[in-house]
């Protein structure tokens, strides 16, 4: 079944990351919770793991709904990864009530930054958006059972 998932690379927080999440969208971790780097079999033509890595995030799985799941990692420098927060990526949400919307933008934008306050968009959406407290964006899109003709404008 096809699906849709974001995938976040985090500079050694993946963990504090998802659980930030977690405690928003009160969902559990799948496919076994975290996998550290350390249970990756060793292999004879890799280097070995630094020391400080092993107890890194090296996958997380969080559905959050609508069949959505964000994924994550920690990149760390020492096998060649850099992770920089940037504006690329946007997490479109699209709750099914005003409420759930208000709760979702309340709950991720704090210690963030809000770019644009939750309002009445001349698409029909009660839409804003923000900037959490790790850099990610977030977009919010609630239609609720109304369909908006752009002619009526």
């Amino acid at each position: 079944m096809a699906s849709v998932s974001t995938y976040l690379n985090s500079s050694r927080n993946a963990e504090e990351v998802f659980h930030f999440y977690k405690s928003i969208f009160s969902g559990e971790f799948s496919c076994g919770g975290i996998e550290r780097f350390s249970d990756i079999p060793p292999d004879e033509s890799m280097p070995p793991l630094a020391e400080g890595d092993k107890n890194l995030t090296m996958h997380i799985e969080l559905p959050i709904f609508g069949g959505h799941v964000l994924m994550g990692t920690d990149a760390p420098e020492s096998m060649g990864f850099k992770a920089i927060k940037g504006n690329n990526i946007y997490i479109n949400l699209e709750p099914d009530t005003r409420a759930e919307t208000k709760k979702f933008f309340i709950a991720l934008s704090a210690s963030g930054k809000i770019e644009m306050e939750l309002q009445d968009m001349f698409w029909g959406s009660y839409y804003g958006s923000c900037i959490d407290k790790y850099g990610v964006h977030w977009m919010f899109n609630c239609v609720e059972k109304q369909e908006y003709n752009l002619k009526k404008r």
